[in-house]
């Protein structure tokens, strides 16, 4: 248990930039993601995602680990706790309660998400990264699936964000043979954009790409967030009609109206999510 001075999860936000990071914080335990971690990172990142002061997030954590997964510890505990020998309800609830629900926060924010991802990200913390819109990684950092290691599939929204970044072929080898790989190599396969020298370097990366994008037109942001999400399971049809109802909403915004007249008056256009 973390202790009631040192919270599971750190909320920090600049209010002049409009950035809020969410840190796990149990560099002790690299990260790993007991029930209390879980709920407190469930609740901060849904409770962000429903700040409209907020218009970036960046998801960090304390340590030298981004998140090695589900701490088996706690988990080993549940699968015993049920009567006569069954599987205790919790084990595996936590999947649609706390995983599902965390992923779906990340990957549905009407907002940008940043990951700063400062060390290992193993099985969940790899999804949770994935999750993420952009994604900054520390040089030395490992990375694996680690699911079908413990007789698991996948879980955290991984089996999709993966093929996704890296397409299905190699998202099918990484899942099935739990290969680690590095932060060079998820740079070289889109996975990640930059790869910084330090964890405080990452950091900073993050951070200045949750700034710049804070600054930018988040509305048309989150538009662009689902039309990419929906475009990888859609047909063509069905995304240029996406598309075109999505201009639509956006034509109608002082957003977009503005940024024409400063485009065509040779300005700097201002975005104030309206």
């Amino acid at each position: 248990m973390t202790s009631a001075a040192e919270p599971p999860v750190l909320v920090e936000t600049d209010d002049q930039e409009a950035v809020t990071t969410v840190r796990l914080n149990r560099p002790d335990n690299r990260n790993a993601l007991t029930l209390e971690l879980k709920v407190a990172l469930r609740d901060a990142l849904e409770a962000v995602a429903d700040d409209p002061s907020v218009r970036a997030v960046v998801l960090a954590s304390s340590g030298k680990a981004f998140c090695v997964g589900q701490d088996l510890r706690e988990h080993a505990e549940a699968l015993r706790s049920g009567e006569d020998g069954a599987i205790g309800a919790d084990a595996l609830s936590t999947v649609p309660e706390h995983y599902n629900r965390i992923a779906m926060a990340l990957g549905s924010m009407r907002k940008p998400v940043v990951c700063a991802i400062n060390g290992t990200a193993v099985g969940a913390g790899l999804g949770f990264a994935l999750a993420c819109d952009l994604r900054v990684a520390t040089a030395g950092t490992k990375f694996a699936t680690a699911f079908a290691g413990i007789g698991f599939g996948g879980d955290s929204g991984l089996s999709g964000t993966l093929a996704h970044c890296v397409g299905s072929s190699r998202a099918t080898e990484l899942l099935l043979l739990g290969d680690t790989f590095t932060a060079e190599q998820a740079r070289d396969w889109g996975i990640v954009r930059e790869v910084a020298e330090t964890p405080e370097a990452t950091d900073a990366a993050a951070l200045a790409l949750a700034r710049r994008l804070a600054a930018g037109p988040t509305l048309a942001f989150a538009e662009i967030k689902a039309a990419v999400a929906m475009g990888t399971v859609s047909s063509l049809r069905e995304v240029l009609e996406h598309e075109a109802a999505a201009q639509a909403r956006l034509g109608a915004t002082e957003d977009h109206r503005n940024a024409v007249d400063a485009f065509v008056a040779k300005e700097k256009p201002v975005f104030r999510g309206a």
